[in-house]
């Protein structure tokens, strides 16, 4: 079993200023977000106490997601964690997320390998359109979280992702095009 790779070190300085120890900057909520949509695990640690600050500042972007009315979590599952955390009695919701979040990850991998060239399907008429699509909606109903597929992507800046998501939309256009255009062929 391979190695996880070694998460992103953000340090917290007493400013409250997060420090990129990759690359040498300060960085923002919304970097680390970038970087774990890009795939990147990351840890953030105090400078001064070394205290472990990961899990508070992942609640952090979510919050601030659901603030901005970007939609995370139904309500009812933000109450089931409220009630987990309040009951007092050891919860597996914890275990049961973790679990459910590994088989979405492991089934998106599955779905990806059996549209890859090793499929003898693939070979059929407008397979590879269909794998375009499926890897465009994938990337859409999940972020583009890395093993969707084809593992961490390389970080990207706004324009860069724009152009991508523009050039994969006019190469599913153009596909669907063909398969149309072959379909009119075959009545």
């Amino acid at each position: 079993m391979a190695d996880k790779p070694k998460p992103l070190l953000i340090k917290r300085y007493a400013s409250r200023r997060l420090y990129n120890t990759e690359t040498s900057d300060y960085v923002t909520l919304e970097d680390i977000s970038g970087f774990i949509r890009d795939g990147r695990e990351v840890q953030i640690v105090d400078l001064k106490s070394g205290d472990d600050l990961t899990r508070q500042y992942l609640l952090q972007i979510i919050a601030e997601h659901e603030s901005r009315g970007e939609s995370v979590l139904p309500v009812d599952v933000l109450n089931d964690l409220v009630r987990s955390y309040m009951s007092g009695n050891v919860s597996v919701v914890p275990q049961f997320l973790q679990a459910s979040f590994d088989m979405l990850r492991d089934g998106q991998s599955k779905m990806m390998e059996n549209m890859s060239s090793m499929n003898p399907m693939a070979k059929m008429p407008g397979m590879e359109a269909m794998k375009t699509q499926q890897e465009a909606f994938l990337k859409a109903m999940t972020g583009g979280w890395a093993g969707a597929g084809k593992g961490p992507a390389a970080p990207q800046t706004e324009a860069e992702t724009e152009e991508t998501q523009t050039e994969d939309l006019d190469a599913i256009k153009r596909q669907l095009a063909e398969l149309q255009n072959k379909l009119s062929k075959l009545k």
